[in-house]
């Protein structure tokens, strides 16, 4: 099994560290230079990590955890990226030659068992399970072939969208894919080394134990190296930045009637190779 790196919270600081099946192993004062998780992915010194080895200092079930990532510069997310996803849409048009884009905060995002906020404002809170992929070296215009050189980890991501304040403008979804911890990113970072930890992968939803989305990657529209090739054409990928690269058929929404999401609910994600990120749900 490959590591798995956390950002946490112990005695009310953010601290990082390795998951294990025993336990968790708190690196934080092993790398003093790193005040938390992503000043290690940044530093590309993520593989530094694993070579501590000792017994664990904490019950992974008593941990709090973050978002892996505190303060990415981007977070990029890939819309309608599933051909049954793009079947939802009813038009009779075939997938876009290029992928529909837009950007969340990572203040719209919380971690690992750590509850999904429906706002008082909307009701229509849903859930998107999407593979992510971290960052680890800078480029831009980067070449397909050479796409996956700058990926450090993968993650995953409940991608929480407000449905209703997504369609308050004609061209643009902003508005609801930003509510604070309406989704969620974890529960780790799993080191990305081998092109089968990405290619052709599960990825699952589930509501209260009850199967809504399963699919694999080898069925993307847009695969990840296409991704990485495209997006790093308009813009600098560094560091740390993430991308969450699509969510199969299957969303609340697409439910008659929907199926929006409700205090009580738990969501889990799952994705091969990466883990499983699980929320439940409570109102502001």
């Amino acid at each position: 099994m490959r590591p798995r790196y956390a950002a946490f919270l112990r005695d009310g600081r953010e601290r990082f560290g390795r998951v294990t099946d025993a336990g968790v192993i708190d690196l934080t004062d092993d790398f003093p230079q790193f005040a938390r998780l992503q000043d290690a992915v940044v530093a590309g010194a993520l593989p530094d990590l694993a070579a501590v080895m000792r017994a664990p200092d904490l019950d992974e079930h008593t941990l709090t955890y973050l978002i892996p990532l505190a303060a990415p510069e981007k977070i990029i997310c890939v819309g309608v990226n599933f051909p049954d996803r793009n079947a939802e849409y009813k038009d009779g048009q075939a997938a876009a030659e290029r992928p529909s884009l837009f950007i969340r905060f990572a203040r719209s995002f919380t971690g690992h068992r750590q509850p999904l906020i429906r706002p008082p404002e909307s009701a229509q809170l849903d859930y998107e399970g999407e593979v992510v992929i971290v960052i680890g070296k800078p480029g831009r215009r980067i070449a397909r072939d050479g796409a996956y050189d700058h990926i450090a980890a993968l993650t995953m991501a409940n991608e929480g969208t407000i449905r209703d304040w997504v369609r308050h403008a004609k061209f643009n979804v902003t508005q609801g894919k930003n509510w604070d911890a309406s989704g969620s990113i974890g529960p780790w970072l799993v080191p990305f080394d081998d092109p089968a930890q990405l290619d052709d992968i599960r990825l699952t939803t589930r509501v209260n134990g009850e199967l809504r989305q399963d699919d694999r990657t080898s069925r993307m529209i847009y695969d990840f190296r296409y991704i990485v090739e495209y997006v790093s054409t308009f813009c600098t990928l560094v560091p740390g930045d993430m991308i969450l690269c699509g969510t199969p058929t299957g969303a609340g929404a697409r439910f008659d009637p929907p199926r929006w999401l409700v205090p009580g609910d738990v969501v889990e994600i799952e994705a091969e190779g990466i883990g499983s990120l699980s929320n439940g749900v409570a109102d502001a």
